[in-house]
């Protein structure tokens, strides 16, 4: 059974930075691609950002672009966000997301496993 449980969610105001966390649990971690959803209240989860297995591949949606940065430390089964001039539209939940390969980690119909997410609210 594979857990993964964020960490690192909360109120920041326009501008300021957050750094989201996810470990792994249950199974090999560094083989798997990893990555980050949202889910802003009243819209439909998106695609955030993932990397590869390797950490040497990143993909970002085109709204956290130059923003967000996504890493990975496999020997702590972690994945990092680090999220820099936040704006009152990155608020959501965001879901940390584990797939077989960087191409369906990235379509939500295709991960293998989710967290339960973690609360990031950006006030103007």
């Amino acid at each position: 059974q594979v857990e993964l449980v964020e960490s690192g969610g909360g109120l920041v105001q326009a501008g300021g930075s957050l750094r989201l966390s996810c470990v792994a649990s249950g199974r090999t971690f560094s083989t798997d691609a990893m990555g980050w959803f949202r889910q802003a209240p009243g819209k439909e989860r998106e695609f955030v950002t993932a990397i590869t297995w390797t950490g040497l591949n990143t993909y970002y949606a085109d709204s956290v672009k130059g923003r967000f940065t996504i890493s990975r430390d496999n020997a702590k089964n972690t994945v990092y966000l680090q999220m820099n001039n936040l704006k009152p539209e990155d608020t959501a939940v965001y879901y940390c997301a584990e797939g077989r390969n960087i191409w369906s980690v990235r379509i939500s119909s295709e991960v293998a496993y989710w967290g339960k997410g973690t609360l990031v609210t950006v006030s103007s």
